[in-house]
């Protein structure tokens, strides 16, 4: 009976298997300790993005254009984003703005703060992707997910002012759109 040996071997091995899959990675703790764990990319931008924590958070949450990186300050988690789909982040302005191209999610302060503001944007052959009243979060920011590989204008008005900046979702362009100022 030689198969009694060599079939314990392979349940041993799928039960070593097994275990090594339960146990908790670096990168699930610090998913669960940021209160992230179970959430899909898009639903942990969304959630990120509208919180109404002061910033600097601490720890770090940046969107690149098909992940979502986030960091307890020893280990970085990288959490997929839906294909098809690009999150544009947008701080309108009046005086004050700050460089930007991947949207930090911890640490990007807009200057105007949970003020309403109404924002269209319309791809370059004038499919309008976005109009809406909305207003910005505690972060100053207001975003959006659009279709991938789309280029066109964002509009933003408040009030008696308005800008407009033109924006990529291709490969290579930025998540974070703090350029457009209201005047």
């Amino acid at each position: 009976m030689r198969t009694a040996p060599r079939l314990v071997a392979v349940v041993a091995a799928t039960v070593a298997l097994l275990a090594g899959c339960s146990s908790p990675t670096p990168q699930d703790e610090v998913l669960t300790d940021l209160g992230l764990d179970g959430l899909s990319g898009q639903e942990i931008v969304t959630r990120l993005d509208a919180s109404s924590e002061s910033r600097p958070l601490d720890f770090t949450a940046s969107v690149r254009e098909d992940e979502v990186l986030l960091g307890d300050g020893t280990t970085e988690v990288a959490v997929p984003l839906q294909d098809g789909e690009f999150y544009v982040s947008i701080a309108p302005f009046v005086d004050t703005t700050h460089e930007c191209f991947f949207h930090s999610l911890a640490t990007c302060q807009g200057e105007l703060v949970e003020e309403p503001v109404d924002v269209t944007i319309t791809t370059a052959d004038g499919e309008v992707l976005v109009e809406e009243s909305t207003t910005t979060h505690t972060n100053g920011f207001v975003g959006f997910w659009l279709p991938e590989d789309v280029e066109g204008t964002i509009e933003v008005r408040q009030g008696d002012r308005m800008g407009s900046v033109p924006f990529s979702t291709a490969e290579g362009s930025p998540t974070c759109v703090t350029t457009l100022r209201l005047a």
